[in-house]
């Protein structure tokens, strides 16, 4: 290869420009040796922005090299900084850099400023960024009052942290004072200026110590905010109390707790612009509140978002895209949504650009008559200005020199001396930054050398490229001339590959490669060769690789790995697990070819890879293990998923709830979706309605829910063989009364004639509370239906001395409308009650049957019948009817006859001789002035048959409806021993008891059991009332 240049006094012309420009990137690519003259060049200075710690000394760096060695000399802010006259500063020896003893005395500030070292030898001065001394500041926060904040349950909170202004900015963090950082979350979460946002609050965020800390990394200092208190109330805990003490307090927001679409809390309104500086991060946010929490979306309008710089942080509140170009400008939509609503905001992101090289000027070495350019290139938004310094002064005011002549970006050098050699700065600056670039001309006459060690070995595996150095420098610029062997004639560009700084490439080595190769450089001013050798190595090869195997738990395992290398290269054998080293334990032993696991264990199953190295090459082959049960494990059976479990409610809201689950197994067929229902326990017990459906991948729902219903959810997943039992129940969860949303949609009703329309409505009543002290149970709600003709009904079963609620409500095929206004009544206090229910006795009677007789039953006694149909589904509704037994024709008879039979005359006869033989018994004995108190035995022991009683109250037949008003008389209806005991009392709570007897079942019926209760009211049009209870042994047949 052999690389021409201009002969000596050739004038440059503007078509011979990219020549000249080839040339120079040639040349600056050669580095001049140290033992040349050379102006200086600045090796190592410290950042543009310099931030010290007050601290500590300043040491400001500023080294050099050059020949001869250049010296050194600062200035601060502009002028002249006379190192001298400060006994603080002092400068390193055979070096620029500054140090500055401020531990001792001094203070930082005092040193605060621009500074700029400048590195001079006869051959020109070489200048350094302009730094900036700044000392870093954490100062404290300024001492405030926090009053406590009090805020209800579901309003939105900002939290503020709002830090001292330091340098640099501090990083912002919050935590407990226990030093443990809160919990952040979707929900909860710190924005980027330090606050912490919470998109709503819950009962939990109540506490009194969220700290805001600030920590400097440049003093390594932390302070602290004062603590705030956060106290999260429900509406109830509104009390007098609570609300007599807001005058001293902070009662935050005036949003209502209830569910809500999002609004943004930051940034406000719906626009906004964002500028960021090309090559930095940059970051967008936006949190928003809402009931339920947001979640935040990131779209590019009119573009895609790039998907290797693109990073979602703080839960997807924060896009941030680095190495940020012009090209990621634009407008970005963020979109907060929940089940409510959504809303979007759009930021315009406009990236600028502080200066940046497109081409820096480089090291120019010429010889003496040569031509030559420096070319300086940036770009910026804005486009950066262009300006050029000569040995650190502006370049219209430098020293003269014909040999140059500047254009615009460019200084083109024609016809250079040894004089023309200087240390030229090109700057590139705009509003946004500035970038100082130091390149020097160089003008000397210097022949050849080879700057690669002689016979330098260079060792190849075999096939793969080669490359061998040959070093060069000399001014003109030498050609290189590459041989193999002594005696071997010039390479060609054929089969090998001449790069511009002098390497010979050999794309691929093989065998014959192997030999010696000679370098030859060659200009005006003499010539200079150096020789390397190549050798070519066999490869490194796994000729027999480890093989995958399967053991049984306990057992001993061997991988085999032999490997074959050139044998002038020494190889090495290693074992991984898994990418990493093997474990430190004893039972992993490697013996030459071998690994060896003894004792193999569940944990030792995995991916084992054998690595062989030489110094040229590495080489590698895996194997896995697998580890089953002593016992052979059966074929895979597929089976319906084992039902979920660890059920839990979370973001318990009026209207929501979020469930989450832990999926069982899914026995060997991936679980497809989870299917989710829940039982109203308060007025479908025992009765589950599907809820909705979530994909297999997913473990939580967030459920709808509706008013004043006491849920309960439960979970099945579904695979391809089919769904899983359910899971046990989720704990209750009771959602609070709300009024209705809406009217209901799509009703229909269906005729069951031509010319009507059949609907049916419902009533759902229940007790309020009882007007009885003794009786405050709770009952449930009960339901009655009636047919849609029907206007008004009537209520059974009602407690006397209660107060009742009631709504109507109107049903058909497609299921109830809405309620009617709730309704309350009282029912007034009741008569006590006497008699007794008897036992409820089921009877099943053959479905072909449509007649029945009940023998053997109490006559003249009331009962009630409940009449229903059942299938293998379940039992129909009840219908119910009451009927009195009446007295037996034959008995009624023989009582008509009874006073003409002679055993009754005779009896009646002997019963009044005893009688008056006792009377005249009895009159004697007073005649005779006894003290027998015959009254009052007779008191004690009345005969019963001598009671009074109305002839009505002995009567027989059919049951009257005009008794069930009638009062009870003092002294009647008494038992028949004449005792009355307090337990039978007619104010007993048992008649009054809400037992069974107060159920109702859905179609109105009352449902309860003969047992001690009274009996209530039948339903509508029922003609029937309460029996009269018997006032003596004769009539008494219950």
């Amino acid at each position: 290869m052999q690389l021409k240049i201009m002969p000596k006094k050739k004038r440059l012309s503007a078509g011979r420009v990219p020549l000249i420009l080839f040339l120079c990137q040639m040349v600056s690519a050669l580095e001049v040796p140290l033992d040349l003259v050379q102006p200086p060049t600045i090796t190592q200075q410290s950042p543009k922005d310099y931030i010290i710690d007050p601290r500590e000394n300043i040491v400001i760096q500023c080294e050099a090299k050059g020949k001869p060695p250049p010296s050194f000399s600062w200035t601060q802010n502009g002028t002249h900084f006379d190192i001298d006259k400060d006994p603080l500063v002092t400068m390193k020896p055979d070096s620029g850099t500054l140090i500055i003893n401020i531990m001792s005395e001094g203070k930082a500030e005092t040193y605060e400023g621009d500074y700029q070292c400048t590195a001079r030898n006869e051959r020109g001065a070489a200048i350094s960024n302009n730094i900036v001394i700044r000392p870093s500041r954490s100062p404290l926060w300024t001492k405030e009052k926090l009053e406590p904040i009090i805020l209800q349950n579901g309003q939105p909170l900002v939290l503020p942290c709002r830090p001292p202004v330091g340098l640099p900015p501090p990083i912002i963090f919050w935590m407990d004072n226990s030093f443990q950082r809160l919990p952040q979350s979707e929900r909860v979460s710190q924005g980027l200026n330090g606050d912490l946002y919470f998109s709503n609050v819950l009962p939990e965020d109540t506490r009194e110590d969220y700290i805001c800390y600030a920590r400097f990394n440049h003093t390594q200092t932390i302070q602290q905010k004062q603590p705030i208190s956060v106290k999260v109330i429900s509406v109830d805990e509104l009390n007098d109390t609570i609300a007599a003490n807001l005058s001293d307090t902070e009662f935050y927001g005036a949003k209502s707790n209830r569910e809500r679409p999002p609004t943004f809390l930051t940034p406000e309104g719906n626009t906004s612009n964002k500028e960021e500086l090309r090559g930095n991060v940059l970051s967008l946010e936006c949190i928003a509140e809402g009931l339920p929490t947001p979640v935040i979306y990131w779209i590019k309008e009119d573009g895609t978002l790039p998907i290797n710089r693109t990073f979602y942080r703080n839960f997807q509140k924060t896009l941030q895209i680095t190495q940020v170009s012009e090209a990621d400008s634009g407008n970005y939509q963020c979109i907060a949504k929940n089940a409510l609503g959504a809303i979007h905001h759009t930021i315009s992101v406009t990236v600028k650009a502080a200066p940046y090289w497109i081409m820096a000027p480089q090291n120019l070495v010429l010889s003496p008559g040569e031509d030559g350019a420096l070319i300086c290139r940036a770009n910026g938004n804005p486009k950066p200005r262009i300006s050029w310094l000569s040995n650190g002064v502006p370049i219209e005011i430098a020293p003269d020199d014909p040999s140059r002549k500047i254009d615009g970006d460019t200084i083109i050098f024609s016809n250079v001396q040894e004089r023309s050699s200087a240390v030229y700065q090109c700057n590139a600056s705009n509003e946004y930054g500035y970038l100082l670039a130091n390149a020097f001309v160089n003008v000397l006459a210097e022949p050849p050398r080879i700057l690669t060690p002689a016979n330098t070995l260079y060792q190849v595996i075999a096939d793969r490229p080669a490359l061998l150095d040959c070093v060069f420098f000399g001014s003109p610029l030498p050609t290189i001339e590459w041989f193999k062997g002594a005696e071997g004639g010039a390479l060609s560009e054929d089969i090998y590959v001449f790069h511009e700084n002098g390497t010979l490439g050999i794309p691929v080595a093989q065998k014959e490669s192997t030999g010696t190769y000679t370098c030859v450089a060659r200009n005006k001013l003499g010539m200079a060769n150096n020789e390397v050798n190549l050798e070519i190595k066999d490869p490194t090869r796994i000729i027999k690789q480890p093989e995958y195997a399967v053991v049984q738990r306990g057992s001993t395992v061997s991988f085999e790995c032999k490997v074959k290398h050139d044998h002038t290269l020494l190889a090495t054998v290693t074992w991984l697990k898994d990418d990493r080293e093997l474990p430190s334990d004893g039972r992993f032993t490697v013996d030459k070819d071998h690994l060896v696991v003894a004792d193999v264990g569940d944990d030792d199953g995995g991916t084992y890879t054998c690595v062989a190295n030489t110094t040229l090459d590495t080489v590698s082959a895996s194997a896995v293990l697998g580890v089953v049960a002593p016992t052979p494990t059966p074929a895979p059976t597929y089976d319906v998923p084992s039902p979920p479990f660890d059920l839990e409610l979370t973001d318990q809201l009026d209207k929501s709830v979020q469930l989450s689950w832990t999926p069982g197994d899914d026995n060997n067929s991936p679980i497809t979706k989870f299917i989710i229902e829940y039982e109203d326990a308060m007025h479908e017990a025992g009765l589950w309605h599907h809820q909705t459906e979530v994909p297999g991948t997913q473990t939580t729902a967030q459920l709808q829910l509706s008013p004043y219903v006491s849920y309960s959810f439960r979970v099945r997943a579904e695979n391809k063989v089919g769904k899983s039992l359910p899971s046990q129940p989720s704990e209750q969860y009771l959602t609070k009364a709300a009024e209705p949303d809406k009217n209901p949609t799509t009703v229909e009703g269906l005729g069951s004639e031509p010319d009507n329309l059949v609907i049916t409505w419902k009533i759902y009543y229940w007790k309020t509370q009882s007007s009885s002290k003794r009786n405050r149970r709770h009952i449930e709600k009960k339901i009655l239906t009636f047919q849609g003709s029907k206007t008004h009904g009537m209520l059974p079963g009602l407690e006397p001395f209660s107060h009742y609620t009631l709504n109507v409500r109107v049903v058909n095929g497609k299921g109830e409308g809405p309620a009617s206004p709730d309704r309350g009544f009282h029912t007034p206090e009741g008569v006590n009650s006497t008699h007794e229910l008897g036992p409820l006795i089921d009877l099943k009677i053959p479905a072909n049957k449509t007649r029945w007789t009940l023998k053997n039953l109490n006559f003249s006694t009331r009962y009630k019948f409940y009449f229903y149909a059942q299938t293998s589904a379940g039992s129909g509704s009840q219908i119910t009817e009451e009927a009195v037994t009446t007295v037996d024709e034959a008995m009624a008879s023989r009582q008509v006859d009874i006073a003409t039979q002679g055993w009754f005359i005779g009896l009646m006869c002997a019963v009044a001789l005893l009688i008056l033989i006792l009377l005249i018994v009895c009159f004697i004995r007073r005649n005779k002035g006894g003290k027998y108190p015959v009254k009052e035995k007779e008191d004690a022991h009345a005969d019963p048959e001598i009671q009074p009683m109305k002839e009505d109250d002995g009567t027989f037949g059919e049951y009257s409806d005009a008794e069930d008003h009638k009062p009870l008389k003092k002294g009647s209806r008494t038992p028949s021993d004449r005792t009355v005991k307090k337990e039978d009392s007619d104010d007993s709570l048992v008649d009054y008891g809400e037992g069974v007897n107060g159920q109702f079942n859905e179609d109105g019926s009352f449902i309860g059991q003969y047992s001690g209760k009274k009996e209530k009211e039948p339903a509508e049009g029922n003609e029937s009332s309460e029996a009269p209870s018997p006032v003596n042994a004769m009539n008494s047949f219950v």
